[in-house]
């Protein structure tokens, strides 16, 4: 099948003959699927299932198609106008691939470049602020990453990292002093800063922080069954068990998965 079949069967789907579900949609109502499919795509590269890739980007591109021909249907524009408007993009923000007024030899030049030209585009060119266009719908890490690496290229950043480091144990104490006053409010705003603060420490050495947490609760996951599986076999119940005990498992959980990763 080509690119033309598969937009022919969407826009069947979105017909009066289609399918109630698919005729239903909004540009909002599939919001929501469109974050799904993304997050069970990552959790096919995680796993390093080719297979799985594959089914999950056609349901990525699933909701491309579908946002696009609503908008086909009111007129706004069609999946063409969204192949024609990226592919104009990408010749225009890569100078150094599609022509010869640049010769860009690093990443960070590439970067650079790529910024100007941004800058450059009516619509971007109407920000006022260096911090505009950071969806505030981001995941609350990333949106604290983006903010701060905006900062960063007007010069608003840390020198090095044991600076950063500083400001977070600055942080730490003043969340304990504020944990000693007990204002939830305060408690809050502390706990934030130095979260703030930890985002900026992953940009200085180089660590997504969502990826980071993700990989932390799920290497937490992996331990916490096993201690699980462990009172199971020695028939003793979790909620019966003292900190003590349930260390105990915990670091046998741990030993394991040292020894086994893949246990």
């Amino acid at each position: 099948m080509s690119w033309s079949d598969l937009a022919e069967i969407i826009g069947k789907l979105r017909s009066p003959e289609g399918c109630p579900w698919d005729r239903k949609q909004t540009h909002e109502s599939l919001k929501r699927y469109l974050l799904e499919e993304t997050y069970e795509l990552f959790e096919a590269i995680d796993e390093k299932d080719d297979d799985a890739i594959k089914d999950e980007l056609g349901d990525v591109l699933l909701q491309v198609l579908l946002h696009a021909e609503i908008a086909r249907e009111t007129g706004a524009f069609s999946i063409d106008d969204v192949i024609e408007n990226l592919s104009e993009k990408m010749i225009r923000r890569h100078p150094h691939v599609f022509t010869e007024a640049l010769n860009l030899e690093t990443p960070e030049q590439v970067v650079k470049t790529w910024d100007a030209i941004k800058k450059s585009e009516e619509h971007l060119a109407q920000r006022v602020s260096v911090l505009d266009g950071v969806p505030s719908v981001f995941p609350a890490l990333m949106r604290a990453e983006k903010i701060q690496m905006r900062a960063a290229k007007v010069g608003f950043d840390w020198d090095e990292a044991p600076d950063v480091v500083e400001k977070i144990e600055e942080e730490l104490g003043e969340l304990k002093e504020a944990m000693a006053k007990g204002s939830q409010a305060e408690l809050e705003d502390e706990l934030g800063d130095l979260l703030f603060a930890t985002v900026n420490l992953s940009r200085f050495i180089d660590v997504d922080p969502e990826f980071a947490l993700e990989g932390a609760t799920a290497k937490f996951s992996k331990r916490f069954h096993l201690v699980e599986a462990y009172a199971k076999e020695e028939g003793v119940d979790l909620k019966d068990l003292n900190l003590d005990e349930l260390n105990l498992l915990w670091d046998r959980a741990k030993d394991q998965l040292r020894k086994n990763p893949q246990a």
